[in-house]
């Protein structure tokens, strides 16, 4: 990858968050321990799984539920999750390797410094961001992770036609994903210009959105697919 296309922004977008973990938790670690990987070679499907199945790459992916239930459902699509809250990498272990999700792999840290150090252009089909930190205060805007500048970065990694696909409950966030991919370069908006995507089937309804949907509040989903042509971020 050329220098050009790694962004030199270090501002961070996220925080960690320090908890203790359940006993659950700590089993996960310890009796599934080969669901994360320490030191990966290339974030590639051949090079994790073994195979050349596609492979989505979700970014923060929380605690892991709707993760291990997608893996779950697409036996036969390779799935790897970038988190930096250890309570969440060790429960995924856990319910991954209950599971025996041979389909499914974590990395603990920052998803942006891992594809710089380890991505292989266009080896993703698609890149999952569901529910991320909103950073509501303006100040905080430039901590967004959809931003001009690293959504360019990440659509290298997109095969062409791969999907980048975003979901949020906090509709001013929305609007700005919304903006900044419609601004982007080398993306089209797969519900057509300006719109939100309905749900698809493959993102699953977890309990804290469903609750949220009964109490009335709204959860947009964007799908913005990666263009034929390779442009240079």
């Amino acid at each position: 990858m050329t220098e050009s296309a790694v962004p030199r922004r270090t501002i961070q977008t996220f925080v960690r968050r320090c908890s203790s973990l359940t006993r659950q938790q700590h089993q996960g670690l310890e009796l599934y321990a080969d669901w994360r990987l320490e030191a990966p070679t290339a974030l590639t499907s051949p090079a994790l799984f073994g195979n050349d199945h596609p492979l989505t790459l979700e970014i923060g992916f929380g605690m892991g539920h709707s993760l291990v239930a997608m893996a779950d459902a697409e036996r036969e699509r390779n799935f790897l999750g970038i988190e930096v809250h250890r309570p969440g990498l060790a429960q995924i272990c856990y319910e991954a390797g209950l599971r025996q999700l041979d389909n499914l792999r974590v990395i603990e840290g920052d998803a942006l410094a891992h594809l710089r150090q380890y991505g292989v252009p266009e080896s993703l089909d698609r890149l999952q961001l569901f529910f991320p930190d909103p950073w509501p205060k303006k100040r905080h805007h430039k901590r967004r992770l959809v931003h001009p500048e690293h959504v360019a970065f990440l659509r290298t990694y997109l095969r062409p036609g791969g999907v980048f696909h975003m979901a949020t409950d906090w509709q001013p966030y929305a609007e700005w994903m919304l903006a900044v991919m419609e601004q982007a370069p080398g993306y089209v908006n797969l519900a057509g210009a300006g719109n939100f995507h309905p749900r698809p089937a493959t993102r699953p309804l977890t309990k804290f959105e469903k609750r949220g949907l009964e109490a009335g509040h709204g959860i947009w989903d964007l799908l913005f697919a990666r263009t034929e042509a390779d442009l240079t971020p």
